[in-house]
């Protein structure tokens, strides 16, 4: 016979395990509860209409970008390079004087060649018919550039200095570029104007079709913030008898910018 001590210890042994597989059976419940919870929510919707919106912004360019060149002939390399390093120098201090930063100065490419004649050797004529006098390549100096990239950040300062420029021995300047420097916030401008028009077409879509919208299944940005600009500079040739006292025109128009979205919706 089984003791009272027995007994009790097989009652216990029991409810362990009654409760082992209690807690088992509620987790598995819980599980498959949520399981059914989410059941579809991964699926790849088969009912589906895709629209597109397109927004467009404007800004106005406040920075101004010029290139210039510095070159010298000279018979010595040596000497290209100083009347070279010189005008650039007085360049680069003039663009300073006015605002602009060291780390909005850079060279942008720097050349030094040789230069080569053709010359034709002169001889006597001892024979007729005479023959024709021969040539050679001769070298008769050195050609030496630099040119400067520099970032203006006040646009209304572009026509002076490059005017200035032209006094200080340039020979060529090219732009002004008009850009804008902080585009980001009238990229997400044109993006959200976009979404707002897809949207809309969305709903409007819905409504004829007789059917209900979801949700949103996938979102592109076709054209990636297109920057399409509106006003732009040209190259400039520096001629020593240009009349420093004209001013250049430069107006800096406006920048668009423009963005194109795809919603893709899920129906029923």
């Amino acid at each position: 016979m089984i003791n009272e001590e027995e007994k009790n210890k097989l009652l216990k042994m029991a409810f362990v395990f009654v409760s082992i597989v209690s807690v088992f059976f509620i987790a598995k419940i819980g599980t498959e509860f949520k399981n059914y919870k989410t059941i579809g929510s991964d699926h790849t919707p088969t009912n589906t209409i895709t629209v597109s919106g397109d927004g467009e912004a404007f800004a106005i360019p406040d920075t101004a970008e010029i290139s210039f060149t510095a070159r010298a002939s000279e018979k010595t390399m040596n000497t290209a390079q100083q009347k070279v390093n010189e005008i650039t120098k007085k360049s680069i201090d003039y663009v300073k004087s006015v605002g602009v930063e060291d780390k909005d100065i850079k060279t942008a490419n720097y050349n030094s060649y040789p230069k080569y004649e053709w010359q034709k050797q002169t001889i006597q004529c001892v024979t007729i018919p005479c023959p024709q006098p021969e040539g050679k390549q001769v070298m008769v100096g050195y050609e030496v550039s630099q040119t400067i990239t520099v970032k203006i950040k006040k646009t209304d300062l572009a026509s002076q200095v490059i005017d200035e420029l032209g006094k200080l021995g340039v020979t060529e300047i090219s732009g002004p570029n008009f850009t804008v420097d902080n585009i980001d916030q009238y990229q997400e401008q044109a993006r959200k104007e976009a979404i707002e028009k897809a949207k809309a077409k969305a709903v409007v879509l819905a409504k004829d079709l007789g059917v209900k919208l979801v949700r949103i299944v996938s979102f592109s940005d076709g054209n990636s913030n297109a920057v399409m600009p509106m006003a732009y500079g040209s190259a400039i040739r520096m001629e020593k008898t240009m009349d420093s006292s004209v001013g250049a025109s430069l107006p800096q128009g406006e920048q668009k910018i423009t963005s194109n979205v795809s919603i893709t919706y899920e129906i029923r």
